[in-house]
Formats: structure tokens, sequence, C-alpha cells
């Protein structure tokens, strides 16, 4: 029996060395791998999905990058535990795209303490110490908001009052204070507008047509509605769908609605005439994200604001072409 016992356990000491002896080790090109820690804010919207697949084709291991991914599924908490979680993982770039503004110092510090830049993505943060970000990669929301502001004044320059209910994105985000203030500050430039609702849509299709559903549910008569000022697409499809529901018309001769992002799907939506104006948020940050990385990399300091290049679209701009050209 103990011979049978001791030939079982050199079989299994002779298995370890072997297999051991076999495996592939790690090789310096692993070791040499650049490591982001990546905290998105969801899957909420067509812009997202497409700024998350922009991400994944840059940060790949063959252009020499290992990406921890996590979807923050839009809680800031949950945000706040992956980046603890990447300071842990010892990682070598924290990018965090915001689900919104406030909140961010401490978490920030913390990655300042471990010698982790960050770059923060799409959205911005408030932060008492400038030098918690290492630099802001997105879109300048406010001057998106202008673009569609001044078409309304062009649209509606002989216009004796002009109705307008204002969908809101996700409170407290940059893109929903930029768009807001445009807003705003139009309707006091221009005194014959009027924001006769405002609501939050929260960037989704699916809470956008519920509340306009409401809204348009617990009147005793319909309003006049001239512009339905949506801040991002997904939620313009919600007010669209609500709004023939109730049988408004969009488009020529009826409701404006305008969306801010402009993906594909928002583009077939401008061509048909539903949308009568969609503002350009490009979502494919990746590279640029990356010429940050790198300008870093050699030691070297970024822009603090690197902004992408934007348009709008009328329904008269779409062509198969640019259909055919769009990659979100």
């Amino acid at each position: 029996m103990k011979r049978k016992i001791a030939a079982l356990l050199t079989v299994l000491l002779y298995s370890v060395f072997f297999l051991a002896g076999c495996s592939k080790p790690e090789t310096k090109e692993e070791d040499d791998l650049i490591v982001i820690g990546m905290s998105q804010v969801g899957a909420e919207s067509d812009w997202r999905q497409a700024d998350t697949a922009s991400m994944k084709e840059v940060f790949t291991e063959a252009n020499g990058y290992r990406l921890l991914f996590e979807d923050a599924r839009q809680e800031q908490e949950n945000q706040f535990v992956a980046i603890r979680r990447f300071i842990q993982q010892k990682v070598d770039y924290i990018v965090v795209m915001p689900i919104t503004e406030d909140g961010w110092d401490a978490v920030l510090k913390e990655a300042k303490d471990a010698g982790i830049p960050v770059i923060v993505v799409d959205r911005m943060v408030k932060v008492k110490d400038e030098s918690l970000v290492a630099a802001h990669v997105g879109s300048d929301f406010y001057a998106e908001g202008r673009k569609a502001t001044n078409w309304m004044k062009e649209k509606y320059a002989n216009a004796e009052q002009v109705n307008i209910i204002h969908i809101q994105g996700t409170k407290g985000s940059t893109a929903q204070i930029g768009r807001t203030t445009a807003l705003d500050d139009a309707v006091k430039a221009n005194l014959n507008w009027k924001v006769i609702a405002r609501m939050d849509g929260d960037f989704t299709e699916a809470k956008t047509y519920e509340v306009m559903k409401e809204y348009l549910s617990n009147r005793d008569s319909l309003p006049k509605i001239d512009v339905v000022y949506c801040e991002n697409d997904n939620e313009a499809y919600g007010a669209i769908k609500a709004l023939e529901g109730f049988g408004y018309t969009c488009g020529k001769d009826g409701v404006s609605v305008i969306s801010f992002d402009a993906t594909y799907n928002a583009l077939v939506y401008c061509q048909k005439g539903k949308l009568a104006l969609t503002v350009e948020c490009n979502p494919l940050l990746g590279p640029l994200v990356e010429s940050v990385i790198r300008t870093m990399q050699s030691g070297k300091t970024p822009e603090k604001n690197r902004y992408v290049e934007e348009t709008a679209f009328c329904p008269e701009d779409i062509t198969e072409e640019l259909l055919a050209s769009r990659k979100y």
C-alpha cells in the first residue's frame, strides 16, 4: 500500500513540474501593456453604446493596452467603487465618463495620491483642485445648444409666440447643464419664446415617452406645441411616439422636434422629416483619449480640454452617402 502511495505521489509531482515547464511564461510584451481602468456611465443610449465601442476598439492588447472596463449602470456610487478598485489594481491610467459633475473630490484625490492620472471623458467634473484631472476629452455642450437655439431663432423669426417643451437629460450631467443653459439664455433673449413644460427624460426613450404621455394625458385640452427640445436622440424618439399617439404631427408644418447626438437612427428620423434638427455630439472619442495617454507617456503635458468638432443636420442635409458613412 505504501509503495502504491509513493508511486502515485511521484506521478503527481512529475505532472506538476511537466505542466509548469510547458505553461507559457508571462512575456515582456504583456508586461509592457499600458493598463487602463475605465468607468462608463452605462448603456442608456445609442450614443453611449457607440462611445463604449470606440473605446474598446482603441484600447486593445494589439495596440499595447489592457482595458479593465466597468459599466456603472447609471449609478455614481458604482463609479466610485470601480475607481477604488482600479487604484488597488495599480492601473496606469483611469478613464471615467462621469454621470454627474459633483461629488468627485475625494475619490479623485485618492487616485492622485496613488500617482494615477485621471482622464475625464464626455461629461466633466467639478473639483476644488483642478490637478485631480489630467485632461478632459469631449464636447462643448453649450455650443451644441447654441446651434439648436440659433436654428430656432431663424425658424421662428416672425412668430408671435413660440411654445416650447423642454426634455432634460440626466440632472447634473455636463450635457444637461450645457444644453439647458443654452436654451435658458435663448429664452431670456427672445421674449416671444415660452417654455410651457420642462420634464426629466434622463436621456432615455422609455422615460421620455412616459413623462410626455403623462403630461398630455393630464390636460383638459391639448396645448399648442411649436418645439420639443430634447437633450439627446433617444429622448426625441420617446417624445415623437407620445406626440403622435395624441394626434400631433412631427415635422414640417407640425411640431419641430430637436435632438442632440445625431446618431444613425436620428439621421434616419431626420431624413423622414420626424426630426426638424439633430445636433451632432460625436461619441467616437477613443482616438482622442489615446492621444492624451500617448502625450503623457512621452512625458509631456496634454491639453486640459480637447473638444471634438461637430455640426448640425436638417432633413435636407441627410443623404444616402452620409447615412452609409455613419459609424454610430
